[in-house]
């Protein structure tokens, strides 16, 4: 009676009910006629189709032992199924996946956490009041004025414990199955960008320490003033300290450039966060990986000028739904 649903045992009743043969209902549902005749007098019986209750094996934890496992890793979910097995009161003989085994019960897996910025109270506070001063901002009247930048440094090998190997049993070891991995990573590159609606900039390569003379000298003087001769344009930058060095808003001031204030530690509200993991991998992607930082360099730039504008003009469009999950976490992180 097992290859019956219960849709179809409920289905196989109401033919019986009707008159049918149960050969005719057998043949139907491509199970043996002594299913069917099973079936019938399994509802004469008991008024239900249901399947009769197993015995099974016995349960190794009692109600109060799964309560127990439930709130203890609801409320740190960080714990390992192991502590909560040395943790659980009382005498017992559970093991690590009877554990998961509960936690999978009340719908608990353990997965891949997000990594994000560690917000404080002040953090989240600002990152409200950020959201909230910008909930009527349109993509139409405000956000497409709005050039987002930001650096990021890019790795000539990545090791992010993603990539993954096909091989077969006992060739763990073998050669070609082997990740190797240099050590911190072979070193990188450190780029700038800028991207608006309308535009992007170009990437340019940051070399050495950033300080606030090389970002005006090296960065805004030529690059991002060009794109700000709008007078309309908003000048958007984080918190890092070059930005907000004061030789770095008194060229801004002088220059009459409207900065858009950022709060801190909010990389998930700019954009081109997105766009740096869309320009990563589509280098990744290359059938010819870069075999060195002047190869990546070249790589990142020949994507970075490939990318879809509609994607940018996406990402920007996002820039409402953004504001409104922030302010929904009450400043916590959100799925951006």
């Amino acid at each position: 009676m097992a290859r019956l649903s219960r849709e179809d045992r409920q289905n196989a009743l109401g033919r019986l009910q009707a008159g049918q043969s149960q050969s005719a209902i057998a043949r139907h549902f491509h199970v043996s006629q002594s299913t069917i005749s099973r079936l019938w007098v399994r509802f004469q019986a008991t008024g239900s189709v249901a399947d009769l209750p197993r015995a099974g094996r016995p349960r190794a934890t009692t109600a109060a032992h799964d309560r127990f496992i439930w709130l203890r890793h609801l409320r740190n979910r960080f714990l390992s199924a192991s502590s909560s097995v040395q943790a659980l009161p009382g005498p017992h003989r559970l093991s690590d996946q009877t554990v998961r085994n509960r936690l999978h019960e009340a719908g608990l897996r353990a997965r891949r956490p997000h990594r994000g910025a560690v917000l404080t109270r002040r953090h989240r506070q600002n990152r409200v009041q950020w959201g909230s001063q910008h909930l009527r901002w349109t993509v139409r009247n405000h956000w497409r004025h709005v050039w987002f930048s930001d650096e990021s440094y890019f790795l000539l090998q990545r090791h992010d414990g993603r990539r993954r190997v096909y091989r077969r049993v006992n060739e763990r070891y073998a050669p070609n199955c082997v990740d190797e991995a240099p050590v911190h990573g072979g070193g990188g590159v450190m780029v700038w960008g800028a991207i608006n609606t309308a535009g992007r900039s170009t990437l340019v390569h940051v070399q050495g320490r950033i300080t606030a003379q090389r970002y005006v000298e090296e960065i805004l003087r030529p690059h991002a003033l060009p794109l700000l001769a709008d007078q309309d344009a908003i000048f958007q930058q984080d918190n890092a300290r070059p930005h907000t060095a004061r030789l770095t808003t008194q060229f801004l001031t002088d220059h009459h450039v409207q900065v858009l204030p950022w709060p801190s530690m909010s990389p998930d509200m700019n954009p081109i966060e997105h766009l740096w993991d869309e320009l990563d991998r589509r280098v990744r992607r290359r059938e010819e990986a870069p075999a060195n930082h002047r190869d990546l360099l070249q790589a990142l730039q020949e994507e970075w000028d490939t990318i879809p504008q509609q994607d940018i003009r996406h990402l920007i469009q996002s820039m409402p739904r953004r504001c409104r999950a922030v302010v929904a976490a009450q400043g916590s992180h959100t799925p951006y």
